[in-house]
């Protein structure tokens, strides 16, 4: 889309304010046809795109950068998620019992220095940093936990004495390729919550993301026969304690103590940090009938549909892989089978393949990821239905990739959209914010300068001029807003809401649109 000239700059207020193009935070021009001076809803949408650091898929692109090279990276990622008008990033932080931040409990991890436990140089915390720069661009940032790997095949050097690997080495056993904990363990159980529940006490995330590893995917020997996980000696101890259940229960059950454990865990500490898993897109061949495939609840332990149910998460993302046009795993038949399973009503976010479908071939036409964003929007459109989308991965939708972020924005996401409203988290409603429309004493532009209240996240500002209506959606960190150049007209009408955390906004506050003719600057000259 094209962006209108008469928006000119924003004011970032962090740290130190300077100017940022309106072109890259996204000035959204919305004609209505008419004049009322009722602003039109904007979209609510999640919007986001997984951000892999484990084999280095998304970041940082290669072990050992040094820290400047890792942030820069990190920045690129950012803007262009902002550039694409998504509205959140699910960065990986945990992808084998290591950590890219700084953890008391585990090792920083080989694929941000190239050395397990060998912190950045010079020295930062990369979570803090993403934090940071994903809020200042108005991005929700969910840290994203893999819950019981503990070694990938990509991973250099070895273990480092901290990881469990060697400080608990009863608990993890080899499988194939891979390290992995033993989810039958205690002190695995103890260990894996610990371990996210104090990242949602020390940094200001917006959610907490779990991926579909629970036990490993089936591993098979050079007759490609299965090979069983090698957790007899767990379950023998768990059955010499009395326990009743058989092996599968037994695994399930594990598994399911960490689902809830981790979500009540989250909401005694932050009631507003989101929740989020992301399972095999099939619960168990046969549900629906026609879909046929993996079976995520014998192989995986993954009774993903009780956790649904239950509402042990906030959002849920079944990472549906599949083209729409296969019958066994058809994208909107089970996209329709989990909405129909939502229960307490909580997010559903399907997971894209939009790495293979950047790939093309005869099932990944050119269209079909934005077909099936528009399947996504049909449910919503019939009543409580799917309200968003997730990406995997980012590094299918930076420039270069392939065509298919420029149709996205194209197509789809041509203006920006808030996060949808989570009441169960808090349904108050955050202060009104205060704004004041004023003529910049040097350039003669129209400038809304806004206060933004207690609780605001997000601000939204709705200009009507001419009988159309141009709105933004920005961090509650923007201070001021050009809304016309020197030639502009006066505004018809300016309107300004805040959003908190939970989605909730304000009451709408209408700005006087007059402008002060000449008024002087009251910041000093910086903008």
């Amino acid at each position: 889309m094209r962006y209108l000239s008469t928006v000119a700059a924003l004011v970032l207020a962090i740290g130190t304010a300077s100017v940022v193009d309106a072109q890259v935070l996204g000035a959204v021009s919305a004609p209505t046809g008419d004049a009322q001076r009722t602003p039109p809803a904007i979209p609510r949408e999640f919007r986001g795109a997984w951000v892999a650091s484990v084999a280095n898929i998304d970041w940082p692109s290669k072990p050992g950068l040094s820290s400047w090279q890792q942030q820069a990276e990190l920045i690129a990622l950012l803007d262009r998620a902002r550039a694409l008008r998504l509205n959140a990033v699910l960065l990986q932080v945990r992808p084998a019992g290591d950590a890219l931040y700084a953890s008391s409990l585990e090792p920083w991890s080989s694929y941000l220095t190239g050395v397990e436990g060998r912190a950045p140089e010079p020295y930062y915390d990369p979570l803090t940093f993403a934090v940071k720069e994903a809020h200042a661009r108005g991005l929700e940032l969910h840290a994203w936990f893999n819950p019981y790997r503990a070694r990938h095949p990509t991973m250099q050097g070895p273990n480092a004495r901290t990881h469990m690997a060697n400080t608990h080495p009863q608990w993890v056993k080899s499988y194939g390729k891979y390290l992995w904990m033993d989810p039958g363990e205690p002190g695995v159980l103890a260990h894996s919550v610990k371990v996210v529940l104090d990242v949602v006490k020390r940094y200001d995330i917006d959610g907490i993301h779990v991926d579909d590893y629970f036990y490993p995917y089936p591993e098979a020997d050079s007759n490609k026969l299965e090979v069983p996980f090698p957790d007899s000696g767990s379950f023998a101890r768990y059955r010499g304690r009395g326990g009743k259940l058989e092996l599968s229960d037994w695994r399930r059950n594990n598994v399911d103590l960490y689902v809830e454990q981790l979500y009540k865990g989250s909401k005694a500490l932050k009631p507003w940090v989101k929740v989020g898993i992301s399972p095999f897109g099939i619960w168990r061949p046969g549900y629906p009938a026609s879909v046929q495939g993996f079976n995520s609840y014998e192989k995986l332990a993954g009774d993903s549909r009780k956790w649904l149910h239950e509402g042990w998460v906030d959002y849920f993302t079944p990472q549906l892989y599949w083209p729409i046009a296969r019958p066994a795993q058809s994208y909107p038949v089970l996209l329709d089978w989990w909405i129909g399973e939502n229960r307490k009503g909580r997010h559903i976010w399907p997971g894209h393949n939009s790495s293979r479908a950047g790939n093309g071939g005869p099932e990944w036409p050119l269209d079909e990821l934005n077909n099936q964003l528009r399947l996504t929007r049909a449910t919503t459109a019939k009543g409580q239905g799917a309200t968003g989308d997730i990406f995997f991965s980012m590094k299918s939708l930076m420039p270069g990739a392939s065509a298919l972020a420029d149709k996205l924005t194209a197509e789809l996401y041509t203006d920006h959209a808030l996060i949808p409203a989570s009441p169960w988290l808090g349904s108050s409603r955050p202060a009104a914010p205060r704004g004041r429309v004023v003529r910049d004493a040097s350039s003669n532009e129209q400038l809304l300068r806004i206060v933004p209240g207690a609780r605001a996240r997000w601000i939204t500002v709705q200009v009507l001029r001419n009988g159309s209506w141009q709105q933004w959606v920005l961090p509650a960190s923007y201070t001021q807003l050009v809304i016309g150049n020197a030639q502009a007209a006066p505004a018809d009408a300016v309107v300004v809401t805040a959003i908190d955390r939970n989605g909730v906004a304000s009451i709408a506050t209408p700005v006087a649109p007059a402008p002060r003719v000449g008024a002087s600057r009251s910041n000093g000259g910086v903008r």
